[in-house]
């Protein structure tokens, strides 16, 4: 067996704030059942029982929601215990926790460094932003909260990256933003284009992203990081890091760079398994983990071809001058073309707006890497 990569939600998608463009709020609504409320002791023991124990070399865990600490901090520590207890292997285990950071205190960061979790905590820029789409369920802004959650991230020095959601804000002040995270030194920085409801069309919603936008979007980020780099300071920033790795002749760790979907075992409280944290609804469930094997999970993953779909691009796509790095974006983004048989992702012309302006740069970068190697 490869290594083994299992997400969970402990909390089902239950979460204390309310943001207004939640994905996942989207694909619960789609489901026959939207709640699967909070996963059980004996759901995470198999869970973990029947992953680890088919690992081979490494299994990483990641735990997401919703908001996944609503469960409480006794959930996982009885993530590390069954983790212990089974990992007959002496396999390298990696844990994550992708938070909202409205729960966290002393008690949690002290766990999270105890353990060694790399922490995500969703942050869509400063305050003005940040707070216009992602609020409690009174209406008012999260931002303070987040703040404080962070200081504390820091003080236990816990490693954290911060992850922000491209909507149509962000994109607008991405300069704002890059300097207000410099300014307090958040140097690990995932960028993630905004989803919209599932087969509901684009551009809809106020917070909508289009993809002219995010191809401009990423020029000027990439511009402003690309002055950091010159002076050797520039933040991780996973996207570009994945691009001028494939520059370098590495495979991406991104799915959402590969160019098709990898193996994930996504669970819901429950235990049921999907196959993309994207694609949690009924038609693509793969079993679930209280009564199913892994070996029958991956038949039921083959059986519906969800990893081929990913490969069935357009033909202008695959003949793109930049597919070899872009790869055709990620599949959530893909439209469906019934009269062509293929796949064409939405946000195409804004990726091809980003490498006509900054192809060379990447390339630049790629070779002074290679260089220091």
């Amino acid at each position: 067996m490869p290594p083994i990569s299992v997400l969970m939600k402990p909390a089902s998608g239950m979460c204390n704030l309310h943001c207004e463009y939640c994905f996942y709020c989207d694909e619960a609504s789609k489901r026959v059942q939207e709640s699967f409320g909070m996963m059980s002791e004996e759901t995470l023991k198999n869970v973990i029982r029947r992953t680890l124990l088919r690992a081979e070399g490494a299994a990483s865990y990641a735990f997401q929601g919703g908001e996944p600490t609503l469960r409480g901090l006794d959930f996982f520590e009885k993530v590390i215990f069954y983790q212990q207890k089974y990992n007959k292997n002496h396999v390298r285990i990696q844990n994550a926790l992708q938070t909202n950071g409205m729960l966290l205190d002393e008690d949690w960061c002290d766990f999270l460094q105890r353990n060694h979790f790399l922490v995500g905590v969703s942050v869509d820029g400063t305050k003005r932003v940040h707070d216009a789409y992602r609020c409690k369920p009174d209406g008012n802004g999260s931002f303070e909260q987040v703040s404080h959650a962070i200081k504390l991230l820091e003080r236990y020095r816990v490693d954290f990256n911060i992850l922000t959601v491209v909507h149509n804000l962000a994109a607008e002040h991405i300069e704002e933003i890059y300097d207000f995270y410099k300014e307090r030194g958040w140097n690990y920085q995932q960028y993630i284009a905004c989803l919209e409801p599932l087969g509901e069309g684009h551009g809809v919603n106020r917070y909508a992203l289009t993809p002219k936008q995010y191809g401009e979007f990423l020029i000027r980020l990439f511009s402003l990081w690309c002055e950091d780099w010159k002076e050797g300071r520039q933040p991780y920033i996973r996207q570009f890091d994945n691009y001028i790795g494939i520059l370098m002749g590495y495979i991406p760790e991104a799915c959402d760079q590969r160019g098709c979907c990898g193996v994930q075992n996504v669970v819901e409280a429950d235990g049921s398994v999907y196959p993309c944290d994207f694609y949690m609804m009924d038609e693509y469930r793969l079993g679930n983990f209280n009564v199913d094997r892994l070996e029958q999970i991956d038949r039921k993953r083959a059986e519906i071809g969800f990893v081929e779909r990913s490969r069935m691009l357009d033909e202008e796509c695959r003949n793109c001058k930049y597919h070899f790095i872009c790869r055709g974006g990620c599949q959530r983004n893909r439209e469906w073309n019934e009269g062509m048989g293929y796949y064409q992702n939405y946000f195409c012309e804004g990726y091809r707006i980003f490498f006509d302006a900054c192809l060379s740069g990447l390339k630049e970068v790629a070779a002074s890497w290679n260089d220091k190697n």
